[in-house]
């Protein structure tokens, strides 16, 4: 072998494990996020390699050009009040040596064209699915390459939530010899599984490139357990643009379950002549799935409940933009209150994302579209307020449709936390735009903005886009379901869609749940995306036909706000910062298995209790404050998974008997606010939780969620605190707060988690909100220390210092 095929070969070995999150499946990958340039605007000719960008803007990517703008009343509230329009990106760079190469996207938000001195590579309209370019024929071997992006987001009201804007995932050069594997080309599927023995069936395919092998090809497939030991090994002679299947035997095989993930490697080796050219990894975690129209699912036999949250793909201030380490402390929270399962709504994600759940054992509900041939309304002045917008995708889905589905497919397929696949979200909601005779005088939780209107599209068309996407992905994998989340199940029942569906979704319609239960006896049902009330749950966990249900949301997200000023939508169980919010120790007195105690609290009396709600009200949103006039009557709410709490004030216990709220399944008290400490136990497990009265703001405190920072892209979570003197924080405090980074990091951003807070995203100061302050601070690739103080006028300051190795 001679130096520069061995040197090849070290710098792929070195670069597999990054290659995994890059989602790139042939050759040598490398992150090309660096060294690019940025301007805001059309540009003519600024996909000509002697364009003068030297005045354009320096970055690194990924990166979102929406959130770096400010919110105003003048734009759309789908899209959270920020702007989008069109943007260029150009890259300077030089190459050497004969392999062929390539540049891949993981999304590029959105109408992307992409230009290599000067020649169009391609177009890509979809803003969330992955592609690739081969760059070879158009590379200077020596001397300077341009590589030129235009996004066009000038529609930036496109979504009925927060899309971001620019190129804002990861960009991956990849390096590859004329005679390499396909990207995507390699899959597995389990055929069968006991405690002896997993047989697994592993695709091997080759591009279609023109070139012959001067010597034969053959792949070899190695299968490494957790531990990095090889468990089972294949081979088969190959052809150039061939694919080929082998079997290989693991033995002793552990499973992929929710509680213990494990997962496998699987290597695909590619040879010429007995020498290695190509290779890609692939994890691996073996699991069955099974779905029953009354009994409902089962992962590995074991028949559950699918506990799932759904998620858009924004931080808060982050935007678009949200490294793993945010994706994973927010999965981690979720999973800690009982989630058991993601909907990526309504869209492919980033690759990271995926990666997370296979690794925390986390359930995925792929999704492929929100809207398809024609555009759903886009609420401009609040949600369901004044008259939508109908910019959207529409005008390119009959031509990609098939190949954005398909490309989800194959990008994800090997994620063994993936068990659905759903072709569409809420498509037919009911006049918007498809409509039905159906509708005249039906009952349909949805609005229906009317009757049957025979001059809209005839919903009949849902059956046959339904049935071309589905097969499109039994195409590529048919171990999975192919689901969609219906809204209007009653206009629906009328069409081929749900027929076209393994397994279908409602949103919303839990009342059907027991009609069509009936009607369709052998359609496997679910609840796709759900409200936080406790009857919505009692219609999952008192039947056993319907296996679970996805609540909207897991997350506060950008976009389908409401009326100025409102960024977003409060509907999650975490909020912006990623803390678990009232509602979610609610969510997780119902669903998780470890004891669960909070108190939350709130003003009672008057003519219509706290001004809001009367006083029979009982909130599954109360925050933990203990602050408020002497003798002023309050209502303590708990929620818990125990079946009797005792609750204290200043360690004496609270005589007034406990009521429980059957509506809610929450136990509350209506007493007089003394302060001091309010505490409640679990009268079986000893769960519990406090709260205290606190002073007036005294000082800052900071706190992470990680003493050491490793690697360029690690971030920290530091919780800023607003306290008193005691060191109890100020639940009601709003101090404006400015943070300073110096040494090897940066700061990506404060987030407050209040949604109606529309200041500037990307400043560096911020008000607190219920005392609290989160800062997202970054490594930049240097050794050192990142020093951080935070400030607020009038009260003490905080410092940290966090080593990077």
């Amino acid at each position: 072998m001679d130096m520069r095929k061995m040197l090849w070969l070290l710098a792929f070995v070195l670069l597999a494990a990054v290659n995994a999150d890059g989602q790139v499946s042939f050759g040598n990958a490398q992150l090309f996020n660096e060294g690019w340039l940025f301007s805001l605007g059309d540009k003519d000719d600024a996909h000509r390699v002697d364009y003068d960008d030297s005045a354009w803007r320096k970055l690194a990517l990924p990166h979102d050009y929406s959130i770096e703008g400010d919110m105003s009343p003048q734009l759309a509230s789908c899209t959270g009040f920020l702007p989008g329009g069109m943007a260029w990106y150009r890259k300077h760079f030089d190459l050497s040596g004969e392999e062929s190469r390539y540049i891949y996207f993981e999304g590029v938000y959105n109408r992307s064209e992409v230009y290599l001195n000067g020649h169009l590579l391609g177009k890509r309209p979809n803003g969330y699915v992955s592609f690739l370019y081969d760059m070879t024929p158009y590379l200077n071997k020596e001397g300077d390459n341009v590589l030129a992006v235009k996004v066009d987001h000038s529609k930036y009201a496109d979504s009925r939530w927060y899309t971001g804007s620019g190129i804002y995932r990861d960009v991956w050069l990849v390096s590859a010899p004329a005679i390499h594997l396909q990207q995507w080309g390699s899959a597995y599927r389990l055929k069968n599984i006991n405690t002896r023995q997993a047989t697994v069936d592993v695709d091997v395919e080759t591009a279609q490139v023109d070139a012959e092998a001067s010597l034969p090809l053959s792949a070899k497939v190695v299968v490494m357990d957790a531990k990095g030991t090889q468990v089972a090994q294949a081979t088969t002679p190959i052809g150039v643009g061939e694919r080929k299947t082998v079997v290989v035997k693991v033995p002793q095989p552990h499973r992929w379950t929710l509680d213990n993930p494990y997962l496998y490697t699987i290597v695909t080796r590619l040879f010429q002549g007995g020498e290695e050219i190509d290779r890609s990894e692939m994890r691996a975690g073996l699991r069955t799935l099974q779905f029953d129209a009354n009994k409902g699912f089962s992962l590995n036999g074991e028949w559950m409940k699918v506990k799932g949250v759904c998620l858009h793909h924004d931080a808060g201030v982050l935007g678009a933009v949200v490294p793993r380490d945010v994706w994973k402390r927010r999965l981690q929270q979720l999973n800690s209150i009982g989630v058991n399962a993601i909907r990526m709504s309504h869209n492919p994600q980033a690759p990271a994302l995926y990666d997370l759940c296979d690794e925390l054992g986390l359930l995925v509900m792929d999704e492929a579209f929100d809207e398809w041939e024609f555009p759903k309304r886009k609420w401009l002045e609040g949600w369901n307020k004044g008259t939508p917008g109908y910019d959207g995708s529409s005008d390119f889905f009959e031509e990609w449709m098939e190949r954005d589905v398909q490309d989800m497919v194959r990008r994800d397929r090997n994620h063994p936390s993936i068990f659905l696949w759903s072709i569409g979200n809420e498509v037919d909601y009911p006049n918007d735009p498809y409509s039905h005779p159906v509708l005249d005088g039906s009952s349909i939780s949805q609005p229906m903005y009317g009757g049957y209107k025979p001059n809209q599209p005839h919903a009949g068309r849902l059956g046959t886009i339904a049935k071309r996407l589905a097969a499109a992905v039994r195409d590529i994998d048919q171990s999975r379901p192919v689901t969609g989340a219906l809204a209007g199940v009653v206009m629906s029942n009328e069409t081929e869609y749900p027929g076209a569906l393994d397994v279908v979704g409602y949103n919303y319609t839990e009342d059907r749940y027991p009609i069509d239960h009936q009607r369709y006896p052998r359609r496997v049902i679910y609840g796709s995306e759900n409200r936080h009330d406790l009857p919505a749950w009692k219609a999952v966990g008192e039947n056993p036909y319907i296996f679970g249900q996805f609540l909207w949301t897991g997350a506060d997200y950008l976009g389908e706000s409401g009326p100025w000023p409102a960024r977003g939508s409060s509907a999650g169980l975490i909020d912006y910062g990623g803390y678990v919010k009232a509602r979610g120790w609610y969510r997780a007195a119902l669903w998780s298995d470890k004891p669960v105690c909070y108190i939350g609290t709130y003003p009672i009396g008057g003519r219509r209790g706290n001004g809001r709600r009367g006083n029979g009200w009982v909130s599954i949103d109360a925050p933990d404050v203990w602050n408020y006039r002497d003798g002023q009557q309050v209502r303590v709410v708990c929620y818990t998974n125990e079946p009797s709490v005792t609750l204290t004030l200043n360690g004496t216990a609270i005589t007034e008997e406990a009521r429980y709220d059957s509506i809610n399944g929450v136990f509350y008290w209506d007493i007089p606010y003394r302060p001091g400490i309010l505490r409640a136990e679990g009268n079986e497990r000893h769960s519990s939780y406090e709260i205290a009265t606190s002073g007036r703001p005294y000082a800052l405190r900071l706190m992470a969620d990680k003493a050491t920072l490793h690697a360029k892209g690690d971030v920290a979570h530091l919780t800023i605190e607003v306290v008193d003197e005691k060191g109890n924080v100020v639940k009601l405090a709003d101090n404006d707060i400015t943070c300073f980074v110096r040494g090897a990091g940066r700061l990506l951003g404060l987030e407050n988690a209040h949604i109606q807070d529309t200041s500037n995203q990307r400043s560096m100061h911020r008000r607190a909100y219920q005392g609290r302050l989160l800062a997202y601070i970054q490594a930049n690739g240097e050794r050192g220390d990142i020093h951080v103080t935070v400030s607020s006028p009038l009260i003490e300051e905080a410092e940290m210092t966090l080593p990077v190795q």
